[in-house]
């Protein structure tokens, strides 16, 4: 009896072992689907313009700080970035004879999450706590968990002025808050966004989603604040420094 049980042991442990695998391919199939599936970027923006139409020529000159011509080739990206997005809304970079002059600014940092938040379970004493015990005296417990992810939050301001009068023309900022980033993508992200609706966009706050790994030929769709809140809580909107 007992060969017997030895020999269907052995007869199952291939079918156990196929199983295994097919279960080990599945798993990796749906996290390389999840990789390469879309993402979606949400941008809160607030724009401001007195622009009718795009300025005549649609040539801007690029006016750097010295502090962001001091980090060279690390300010450079960001360059680009903004070189790029505004191409896209037909603006040409001409330093000797454009006919706005174009500022840009950009910040990044971390922020804390809602794990710093009294009643996260994240919180620095959410996972600590005394509790009482049947009989005399008392009884306590402790567990450590973890921090919650960090947020990254990265923000660009854009300011086009008029090179005859010297008046602000255009103004806008984009900012981005998640645990997801790269910069080279989200900085293009954020400077398409602020330049969204150019050169007469909403007025004041609102919500630019951006779908990546979309078909090209998808446009990041803009959302009035009031409507985003609608369905998505409420976030401060950036504010130009």
């Amino acid at each position: 009896m007992f060969r017997s049980f030895d020999k269907a042991a052995r007869a199952s442990t291939p079918q156990w072992r196929r199983i295994a695998g097919i279960a080990a391919m599945a798993c990796a199939s749906l996290w390389l689907a999840g990789c390469a599936g879309v993402r979606t970027i949400d941008s809160d923006v607030q724009s401001y313009s007195t622009l009718q139409q795009v300025p005549a020529p649609p040539t801007y000159r690029l006016q750097l700080l010295p502090s962001q011509v001091a980090l060279g080739p690390q300010f450079d990206t960001v360059v680009q970035q903004a070189e790029a997005s505004l191409a896209g809304v037909g603006l040409r970079r001409d330093d000797s004879q454009g006919s706005v002059i174009a500022q840009i600014d950009v910040q990044a940092r971390y922020i804390p999450d809602s794990w710093l938040l009294p009643g996260s379970p994240y919180n620095p004493y959410g996972g600590f706590g005394w509790g009482p015990g049947w009989g005399w005296g008392w009884r306590g417990g402790m567990v450590w968990r973890d921090t919650g992810p960090s947020l990254h939050y990265r923000a660009v301001q854009l300011t086009l002025r008029d090179v005859q009068t010297q008046q602000v023309v255009y103004e806008t900022s984009a900012r981005y808050e998640d645990v997801w980033v790269d910069d080279q993508v989200i900085y293009r992200i954020l400077f398409d966004s602020a330049l969204n609706g150019f050169p007469k966009p909403p007025q004041g706050p609102r919500r630019v989603s951006t779908t990546l790994g979309a078909p090209a030929s998808a446009q990041p769709a803009s959302t009035p604040a009031a409507a985003a809140a609608a369905s998505n809580p409420a976030t401060p909107a950036a504010k130009p420094k």
